[in-house]
């Protein structure tokens, strides 16, 4: 009985997460202007904001999984929800930008959200449930990437500080609702250690990198986040230079894309990978991956950018299937100290290929070749999906498949 509203609370807590993020994200640029006085000032000062969250989240994400699996889940996601709501409301109270440099840094520090439902899953599903548990979880992003870009430009028409305000609501409401619904799904273990050996998060990352298998996965995760953090942080301007499309065509394609993401991965994901294993639906996720970016370095009108589109959509099903095959490769007890490694190797990710990528995009698009982006980005899927053709299936895994 306790897993049914568990399951709801994470879908619900992803959800908002996104949808406050979402919110945001069409006003900040206004906001940061009017914070530091000009355009450029609030560029430059956005970039060190997401560059220290993402710094800030590496280096704590290993020790907030690891307290979650000595001290439980919940706590650690209740905390990390507040400390977002904290960071919302800093942004909407702010007279200048060190204020909002120090609670957004907080943020990343707490950011365990991501780290601690997964580990949640694992905890409250049956190993054949999994991919479908995962599945509805990366459906309930996408809808709050759909929905909160256009609800948040809404509020911002009205004041450029409410999407900020009603994000900090949002998350406090959430951190409320599972401090009175959300059951926790493991005691936590006392004598998990810590110190501060095992919480120095490249001393966590190396050893779980070490292990045959596991670390062959870690590899082809991270060589896929670079994939997909070089997409995100050009896709629009891509867009923008290729089509002549306005911001509302633009955010209009991407949200559509995100929107049938997250229909695929409700209703088909998790039954895909069942039905193929996590292998292969792994390796078919990121094969279809690497097909829809390099046809995208070549396209020359809007409908083969929307076919390609639909195609990428289907490679999804290689994330939920690289998730299930990791939560099923590691023991109960360590749930939270490996998806805390996992969330701090896309925190790298995260970090330096924005910056690099953005450089790479400006290069590329003085000699008018901007689409070749993509080929970096599917050089690295292809990486990904050769290691992940080549990781043998773990003992423990398949004890999984079969109970």
């Amino acid at each position: 009985m306790r897993r049914a509203p568990a399951l709801w609370f994470l879908l619900v807590t992803v959800f908002v997460d996104m949808l406050g993020l979402g919110l945001v994200v069409p006003i900040l640029p206004r906001l940061m202007e009017s914070i530091t006085g000009s355009a450029v000032g609030g560029v430059r000062w956005s970039g060190l904001l997401g560059s220290l969250f993402g710094l800030l989240q590496f280096l704590a994400a290993p020790l907030l999984g690891r307290l979650s699996d000595r001290y439980g889940r919940r706590p650690v996601l209740l905390v990390s929800l507040a400390c977002l709501g904290v960071d919302w409301l800093a942004h909407a109270a702010a007279t200048g930008p060190w204020t909002l440099l120090v609670f957004h840094g907080l943020a990343g520090a707490c950011a365990g959200t991501v780290t601690v439902v997964n580990a949640y899953i694992a905890d409250v599903t049956a190993p054949d449930q999994r991919a479908r548990a995962y599945g509805l979880i990366g459906a309930a992003f996408g809808a709050g990437f759909v929905a909160g870009p256009t609800i948040g430009g809404l509020l911002g028409a009205v004041h450029v500080t409410l999407p900020f305000h009603v994000a900090g609501g949002l998350a406090f409401a959430n951190a409320a609702y599972g401090w009175f619904v959300l059951p926790e799904s493991r005691p936590g273990d006392r004598k998990t250690p810590l110190s501060l050996r095992l919480a120095n998060p490249f001393t966590a990352i190396r050893t779980v990198a070490r292990r045959p298998v596991l670390g062959r996965l870690v590899q082809a995760r991270f060589c896929a986040d670079v994939d997909r953090m070089i997409f995100q942080a050009t896709w629009a301007y891509f867009l923008t230079y290729r089509f002549g499309w306005q911001t509302a065509h633009v955010g209009a394609v991407m949200a559509a894309g995100a929107l049938a993401g997250a229909i695929f991965q409700a209703r088909a994901a998790g039954r895909l990978v069942e039905r193929l294993g996590e292998k292969r639906a792994a390796v078919l996720g990121g094969a279809i991956g690497v097909v829809s970016l390099a046809g995208t370095a070549f396209v020359t009108a809007p409908w083969m950018l929307y076919l390609l589109q639909g195609v990428g959509v289907l490679g999804a099903v290689g994330g939920v299937a690289v998730q299930s095959w990791i939560s099923r490769g590691i023991g109960d007890a360590e749930q939270g100290t490996v998806q805390g490694a996992l969330t701090g190797v896309g925190a790298i990710a995260e970090t330096v290929v924005p910056v690099l990528a953005g450089a790479a995009f400006g290069g590329l698009l003085a000699y008018g070749r901007p689409g070749l982006i993509f080929i970096g980005a599917a050089v690295f899927g292809l990486i990904s999906t050769v290691l992940l053709a080549r990781t043998p299936v773990s003992d423990q895994t398949r004890a999984g498949a079969q109970a």
